[in-house]
């Protein structure tokens, strides 16, 4: 048997003391109170508020994370888990702070007196006030301090959009949607944890994220105060916009221009409609005939919110005009082909391998598009 080098018996010594001495030790004791604490909040999250009971939730599960004690008060830091049973693929979730009691001083049991989101994270739905609820065949809408009728014409969109987003998207995704209605904008607004002002006169946004990772299903928040100031098609328009979204999540990466990714959500909430390029484009149309023509593509940070609202309405519908233009042009499946394609490849190549040419040729057939269409009253 050889003799053990000096510098791995010095690297080696230390761990095999390390790992004597844990051994030989008494196992770490948890704090019993504090250990009381996490068995109330588990057995108080085994399943959920009796307030609740409309909404289709299963995997409902609160984990405690740390615990702070105050004599007989406490609040458990904990992580909520739970999915809308047919329409998440993955638990969604959200930071929780329950709050505690004991009754009977020490000794006694510790019972649940509250529970919130925790400090600087984003509430549940349900912390906004009572839950209605209306299913359809595609369609999951809840809402808070919304009239039933408010939740229902919102459903009959949903229900007509999802179909639309799925003729334009031929690709996989679930055929179903989550809608939430707030009673506000700032009620909206507290839920995406984003100013208010960043949502003010948009209909809906969707959140998510991309990629074809598991993760729970996108969510459709409706900003009630938009969308009242809709007219009944500009609704179905936004609706099916924001669902083809969560119909391309899978599709879409870091990659997806947002001309693309934006452009294509708009294409299929105008497909088959009767809306011309200067009804849907008003101040794309106002820039071109002005002599403004865009130099180039919209560029992402042309679509970013809390701006001029007149250049983001510009970013929108060139967008939507250049899709129009590769589906009328090359076919609606070559667009779809892009789309697939822009999410796992350079721009470039997506564009040689679908349309046949490059980025320059597509702008400048874009610009004698616009001329076209928006140049002349």
């Amino acid at each position: 048997m050889s003799p053990v080098p000096l510098p791995l018996l010095v690297r080696v010594l230390p761990l095999l003391l390390s790992v004597l001495l844990a051994g030989c030790g008494a196992p770490a004791v948890r704090d019993p109170a504090e250990r009381d604490v996490r068995e109330a909040v588990a057995a108080w999250s085994r399943t959920p508020p009796a307030r609740l009971a409309g909404i289709p939730l299963e995997g409902w599960a609160y984990e405690v994370t740390a615990v702070r004690r105050d004599g007989d008060r406490a609040t458990a830091r904990a992580e909520l888990r739970y999915r809308l049973a047919g329409y998440d693929a993955a638990p969604a979730g959200s930071a929780r702070e329950v709050r505690l009691s004991r009754d009977g001083g020490p000794g006694g049991e510790w019972r649940v007196t509250g529970d919130a989101a925790a400090p600087g994270a984003q509430p549940q739905l349900w912390d906004q006030g009572p839950v209605e609820v209306v299913r359809g065949a595609h369609a999951l809408v809840l809402g808070v301090g919304r009239t039933a009728q408010e939740l229902s014409a919102v459903a009959a969109e949903a229900e007509r959009a999802v179909p639309a987003a799925s003729a334009a998207w031929p690709g996989k995704w679930a055929g179903r949607v989550v809608v939430l209605v707030p009673g506000s904008l700032e009620l909206m607004a507290q839920l995406l944890g984003r100013p208010a002002a960043e949502y003010r006169g948009m209909g809906a946004v969707t959140t998510g994220r991309v990629g074809a990772a598991a993760a729970p299903a996108d969510r459709v928040v409706v900003n009630p105060e938009g969308w009242a100031e809709l007219s009944a098609a500009g609704r179905g328009v936004v609706l099916t916009h924001e669902v083809t979204h969560v119909a391309t999540r899978a599709a879409t990466t870091a990659k997806t221009p947002l001309w693309l990714s934006e452009g294509f959500a708009d294409w299929a909430a105008y497909r088959g409609g009767a809306a011309t390029a200067q009804e849907a484009a008003p101040a794309l149309g106002r820039a071109v005939r002005r002599g403004r023509l865009p130099a180039a593509l919209p560029a992402d940070g042309e679509f970013a919110f809390g701006g001029d609202p007149e250049a983001l309405a510009r970013a929108y519908e060139g967008a939507w005009l250049a899709c129009r233009l590769i589906a009328a042009k090359w076919g609606d499946a070559t667009l779809v082909r892009l789309y697939e394609r822009a999410g796992r490849e350079p721009l470039p190549t997506a564009l040689e391998d679908t349309v046949g040419g490059d980025l320059p040729g597509l702008t400048l057939a874009w610009q004698a598009s616009l001329r076209q269409e928006l140049g002349a009253e």
